[in-house]
């Protein structure tokens, strides 16, 4: 049964992950995970549910308003793992089609102890004052500023109210410490996700020639996610022709393609949740100019240097501060900063800066930011964007490289090896 989009993922997954989280879990202690909310686009419509990470991390539930529910220890056998559902009825059917019955989301979870949403409170009342600790979940990810009042934050009211004078805890950094390291279920994933870019990004090599609009190359890429099962884009995808490419958060997609310019492109597939994450900088006629191919070349050089870098045991700022000295050395082949401003440069604004002024390397993942720690040395399992870039306003062009990279316990791996990245290959296959 294909419920998703997606084929169905080993329940092997979900009962691995759930059991990682329980070792972490002190002695008596429930914890409670909810779904997203449902959040409205206008009057008559929902904005396309997207489930959140840690419930779909724990269980694989893909469907809005389920609860789960761990208490390793509760006294009742039965409540040890529970998840509660959205019970169907014949008017759901018709109008929003299949939820999950109880069996169907047994099998996806790997959960024997199933009910529906209406029995929560009671089952939750009958063993929550067993338990001395209450795990509650919050969004935790540095990337995100609450202003959006959501599901988990109510219910941490609610329960507050009900169960003052519980022991409360934070489940987020349990989570943090999981999910940045993927197991190999979760790398194939991330695999075909990168597989589905790959096959984007070679149609629209041979798609694209002048006067073509960023809009339609858009279409392109698309159109390959969805005819190869993608959920569609891992975020909103960047398609920036000439100066667009040095607005790092581009995504009017609007403009003409000219010749003689670069298309900077910066999107990815969603494939069960699980994203890539991939940019390639092209040629609009085919041929990249002298000049073009000199700082492309630059950006390929940081790319391969810093992938190298991108090892167990690396601490993310010292990383940072290596691919900055590497991108430093290509900017002053490139005549774009001299020797007088790197010696005159400051520890917060170094000289090379001006010209890449984002990080190299984020986590990848449920998330495309993925929620993980920026403390804690790379490990092996680790999945992490590479993506050095030169922005030249001046001279009306962009260019970004970016992979995903898996830390294995020995050196690592490219996700994105075989997507085209040399200026030879991206001109031949341009030009086929």
């Amino acid at each position: 049964m294909m419920h998703m989009k997606y084929q169905q993922i080993a329940s092997e997954l979900f009962e691995l992950n759930r059991s990682n989280f329980k070792k972490l879990l002190p002695n008596n202690a429930l914890a409670l995970f909810h779904a997203n909310d449902e959040f409205p686009r206008s009057g008559d419509q929902n904005y396309l549910f997207k489930q959140n990470p840690d419930l779909f991390y724990l269980s694989g539930i893909d469907q809005e308003q389920s609860i789960l529910l761990i208490y390793p220890d509760c006294p009742n056998p039965l409540y040890r793992e529970v998840l509660f559902l959205r019970q169907t009825n014949d008017h759901i059917k018709v109008w929003e089609g299949h939820k999950y019955t109880k069996a169907q989301a047994a099998a996806v979870s790997g959960l024997t102890s199933i009910y529906w949403l209406e029995d929560f409170d009671n089952i939750l009342h009958s063993i929550v004052h067993y338990a001395d600790f209450i795990y509650l979940n919050t969004n935790e990810n540095d990337r995100y500023a609450h202003t959006v009042p959501y599901r988990d934050l109510r219910f941490i009211e609610t329960m507050r109210q009900k169960y003052p004078l519980h022991k409360y805890e934070r489940s987020a950094p349990l989570m943090r410490k999981l999910r940045a390291i993927k197991s190999s279920i979760e790398i194939g994933l991330t695999q075909k996700a990168c597989d589905i870019t790959n096959a984007a990004f070679r149609r629209v090599l041979k798609f694209v020639r002048p006067g073509v609009m960023e809009y339609e190359i858009e279409a392109e890429i698309i159109h390959e996610f969805i005819r190869n099962a993608s959920t569609g884009h891992a975020y909103t995808p960047i398609i920036a022709a000439g100066n667009n490419a040095n607005i790092l958060h581009y995504t009017d997609n609007n403009q003409p393609c000219r010749s003689g310019e670069l298309i900077l492109m910066d999107f990815g597939a969603e494939y069960a949740n699980y994203n890539a994450d991939l940019t390639r900088t092209i040629p609009v006629n085919g041929r990249f100019t002298p000049r073009q191919k000199e700082v492309y070349q630059a950006v390929l050089n940081v790319m391969k240097a810093a992938k190298k870098l991108l090892v167990k045991g690396t601490v993310w700022n010292s990383y940072h501060d290596e691919v900055g000295e590497i991108m430093t050395a290509e900017l002053l082949q490139l005549k774009l900063i001299t020797p007088e401003q790197v010696k005159n440069q400051t520890a917060s604004y170094p000289a090379y800066k001006k010209y890449f002024m984002h990080g190299t390397s984020h986590h990848l993942g449920i998330d495309v930011h993925d929620f993980a720690s920026r403390y804690e040395p790379f490990a092996a399992g680790n999945i992490l964007t590479c993506e050095p870039g030169i922005y030249i306003p001046e001279e009306g062009f962009g260019i970004r490289l970016e992979n995903d990279i898996l830390i294995t316990a020995d050196g690592n791996v490219d996700l994105m090896a075989n997507i085209p990245i040399e200026i030879e290959e991206i001109e031949a296959l341009m030009n086929a």
